[in-house]
């Protein structure tokens, strides 16, 4: 060992084990935190990983960082620490904020979770304006447009940078459908569109790969499905939490998507919920290929039957009540 390197873990590999990104994960101890922190350390493009809340993550910095993979973790508590925890980042995962419960709407979400976001957003823009931003926290129909206001009122808002994590909604349309149609789900592939909660969510079964055709019922029961898929998980765990452990391995499947993009792997394309002009509203979750500064480009809707232009006229009504709350909220 050279000369003045002592056995401090602090110090040991500071530099960082491995060549790759810097991610910090924003509510690390939360029932999503926790399996996402697990996932992404097991991440070989991951080098540096911070995880950042208001309560114990001390203990789960410790826990993770016993995983013999590539990532120099270290954790952060309390907003005092929020800035050491941003600076330098490369891609920042939001998941922090209270679960739905039974009954909650995730209107009832909104109060708690908009003052969370707000505020690690004003971080973010202080600390790592250059980051891509992968937002999880509920609503995020109405939590995207909330951290793009904060963004826009620092000057560092870059529409390509800003993504709400709909992911959940595509790996739960791959799954359901692969079920219907007696497939592997790893080779079905659903485009997501709309927003992430109840009727915005739209799958677009017409476009499903491999190309598939579905019954009336079929159809209607996939759509139902898809769209209440939250609700099914609040429900099955009778108080106990809502969707953690398929939450966090989509947020991951997103997150890994958007390090490949970064890294500059071509073809990389998945849903998100972002600035767009696919439709005439503001923010929009389409398909979009990802790259190294985030999103390269956004695809259009593509050929829709009757049945999924009537979805789409639902869910636009909806998402536009939802970004307008969420722009209020940081102007007002």
């Amino acid at each position: 060992m050279e000369e003045g390197c002592s056995l401090n873990r602090a110090n040991c590999r500071s530099k960082g084990g491995s060549a790759g990104f810097k991610v910090a994960i924003l509510g690390a101890a939360g029932g999503i935190g926790q399996p996402l922190a697990l996932l992404m350390k097991m991440n070989p493009l991951v080098s540096v990983l911070h995880l950042y809340d208001v309560v114990n993550t001390p203990g789960v910095t410790a826990d993770i960082s016993h995983m013999d993979t590539g990532a120099v973790v270290r954790g952060f508590l309390g907003q005092q620490q929020l800035e050491d925890a941003l600076i330098g980042m490369d891609l920042v995962i939001i998941p922090a904020g209270v679960p739905r419960k039974p009954g909650m709407t995730r209107d009832d979400l909104f109060n708690i979770n908009a003052g969370i976001v707000k505020t690690l957003c004003e971080g973010i823009a202080k600390c790592c304006p250059q980051a891509i931003v992968n937002i999880i926290s509920n609503p995020v129909n109405s939590t995207v447009p909330i951290a793009a206001e904060v963004f826009k009122k620092a000057g560092t808002f870059d529409p390509k940078r800003l993504l709400g994590v709909t992911m959940l909604d595509v790996v739960r349309a791959n799954t359901f459908v692969a079920e219907v149609l007696g497939l592997d789900p790893r080779e079905v592939d659903v485009p997501v569109v709309g927003g992430h909660a109840g009727v915005t969510i739209l799958p677009l079964l017409s476009q499903v790969k491999p190309p598939s055709s579905f019954t009336q019922k079929e159809i209607d029961y996939l759509t139902d499905r898809i769209q209440n898929g939250g609700t099914e998980v609040v429900e099955a765990k009778a108080g106990s939490g809502s969707a953690t452990l398929s939450m966090a391995y989509a947020a991951v499947k997103f997150a890994d998507a958007c390090l490949r993009g970064m890294r500059g792997d071509a073809g990389v394309i998945q849903c998100a919920f972002v600035a767009s002009q696919v439709t005439e509203l503001p923010f929009f979750a389409s398909k979009l290929r990802l790259g190294r500064t985030g999103v390269e480009e956004i695809y259009p809707l593509g050929p829709l039957n009757d049945y999924e232009r009537s979805g789409l006229e639902k869910a636009k009504k909806e998402l536009a009540a939802s970004i307008h709350k969420g722009i209020s909220f940081v102007r007002k």
